[in-house]
């Protein structure tokens, strides 16, 4: 099948992210309309489903984090007419075509972007009532640090929500799904997309992705509190949510 991207010990954070900079790059002219046919268009569902858990009770703001081409960013501000969004992500391509998105969907008012590290979010503290964050966290080597910034800069009180893919937890369905993502899915994104590696190390990507309760542990400590995780589509997509806590007086 050719060279893949691999997701090793041996690769250092910093190439691992130059790479997925690279992937990104090269892919983002098909992007949506692949994530669209290789999920079955379950993505929209899956955004909002999303959108419909976020409560917006002090700032009425919220930040999408690895915002890509701004869809989840475009669905929140459409369910939600009261709040603004701000899309941040690094690759600047991404960030070009989901502007397009934005200003023709007459929501250049209410949706900011810019282009930043998730590592280091230009925000001050308790900025955000919610924070979201689609396909992202399984691109950044440290999540604990990553989980720790967007707590920073979320109100106490307010929600993380993390959509991201997954490995079914049902024997045979899993058997399928591995099949589907080391097989199939490379097959079919090579037909249309100019860099089809990039579905390689998707389907890496997933595959290495914590487990369910691991990842949730890593959010618990990151200090955040009443974490659930709900499986969408047989368990293909999990939503994460957790909740900053109250200060104490």
């Amino acid at each position: 099948m050719g060279e893949k991207y691999q997701l090793t010990n041996g690769v250092r954070d910093v190439d691992r992210i130059d790479m997925v900079k690279d992937i990104f790059s090269t892919i983002m002219g098909k992007y949506d309309f692949l994530n669209h046919v290789l999920s079955l268009r379950r993505d929209i569902a899956w955004r909002r489903f999303t959108v419909k858990q976020m409560r917006f009770f002090r700032t009425r703001r919220f930040l999408d984090v690895a915002t890509g081409t701004c869809d989840l960013a475009i669905e929140a501000a459409m369910r939600h007419p009261g709040i603004h969004v701000t899309g941040l992500d690094f690759v600047a391509a991404m960030l070009n075509q989901g502007r397009r998105k934005v200003v023709n969907g007459g929501l250049s008012q209410k949706i900011d972007l810019i282009q930043g590290d998730a590592l280091h979010l230009p925000f001050p503290p308790d900025t955000f009532d919610a924070l979201g964050m689609a396909f992202g966290i399984r691109n950044i080597p440290d999540k604990l640090n990553a989980l720790n910034e967007v707590r920073r800069v979320v109100a106490p009180g307010g929600q993380v929500l993390i959509l991201e893919l997954s490995l079914p937890q049902s024997g045979w369905f899993r058997r399928f799904y591995d099949l589907y993502l080391n097989r199939l899915l490379p097959g079919i994104a090579g037909a249309f997309s100019p860099n089809p590696k990039a579905y390689q190390y998707l389907a890496d990507s997933v595959m290495n992705f914590p487990s369910v309760a691991a990842f949730a542990g890593i959010m618990q400590r990151a200090g955040w509190v009443d974490v659930r995780a709900y499986a969408l589509t047989l368990g293909i997509c999990r939503l994460f949510a957790g909740r900053k806590p109250e200060r104490r007086c």
